[in-house]
């Protein structure tokens, strides 16, 4: 099974870190990272929420707006997509990533693809 592991932090915070302590937190994650690559997808660090465009579907015609959908307190910063046997296991890698990225959140998810329009897991 593919898991997602979704990192939310407050960008404020973030990007307020100097860029000597976000290469410090990127080299721990990239010792993370490394350990675990036999079992690693697609990674991606987003930019922040101010470099974002978003589609409201709710209108007629539809609306691009700059910026994130909604106001929260903190913000999808990246993913990670892993496979593993277990839901224990996928917390078990997203633990690891925490405690070497300080402050935030993980949410972890199941993921179920979709290829040439088929459902696959």
């Amino acid at each position: 099974m593919q898991y997602a592991i979704l990192c939310y932090h407050n960008e404020q915070v973030t990007c307020a870190w100097s860029k000597e302590q976000d290469d410090a937190v990127m080299a721990e994650l990239g010792s993370v990272l490394e350990r675990h690559k036999d079992k690693l997808g697609p990674v991606a660090r987003l930019l922040p929420t101010t470099a974002a465009t978003t589609l409201r579907k709710d209108r007629d015609p539809p609306l691009v707006i700059d910026g994130p959908f909604a106001e929260t307190k903190e913000q999808l910063l990246g993913f990670y997509i892993i496979d593993c046997q277990t839901l224990d296991e996928a917390l078990a890698f997203a633990k690891e990533l925490g405690a070497v990225n300080p402050g935030g959140a993980y949410e972890i998810r199941p993921v179920e693809t979709f290829i040439s329009g088929a459902a696959s897991s």
